[in-house]
Parts: C-alpha cells; sequence; structure tokens
C-alpha cells in the first residue's frame, strides 16, 4: 500500500544538558519548520521565537541551534 501523505521532519531544538548535569544536548520538538523560528542572543542569555508571534519558547544559556530532524514523525 503506497503511503500518500508527505513526510513530516519537525525542527530539534538542542539546548545545553539541563539542571541535573549530564553530557547530550536537550532536544525538544518543534512543530514548524526551522526558518518560523528566530535564535537571539543577549549576553549570556539565549532565546527562540516563533517569529509570527513573537512567543519565547526558550530563554537560557546556550549555545541553541535549530536542526531539522534527520527522521520523519
Amino acid at each position: 500500500m503506497p503511503i500518500n501523505a508527505p513526510w513530516n521532519y519537525p525542527t530539534l531544538m538542542c539546548t545545553p544538558p539541563g539542571e541535573a548535569g549530564g553530557v547530550f544536548p536537550t532536544e525538544t520538538v518543534l512543530p514548524l519548520e526551522a526558518e518560523a523560528y528566530a535564535v537571539t542572543q543577549e549576553g549570556e542569555v539565549w532565546r527562540v521565537i516563533v517569529k509570527h508571534s513573537g512567543e519565547v519558547l526558550y530563554a537560557g544559556p546556550g549555545p541553541v541551534e535549530l536542526v531539522e530532524s534527520p527522521a520523519p514523525f
């Protein structure tokens, strides 16, 4: 049976490990394409903002990177 639906490759927001420590960055799945978000840095604070609404999704230590997931969800 062929699949006719387009693949959905979500954006991953990669942030430093949480307060509990750890080695690997934290990855959070975001629903929109990477171009829909803005990443800014002011001093030590990094922010991820939804461009069309101005909603702040993340404000904290960096670095922060937005990447397209290599796997469809």
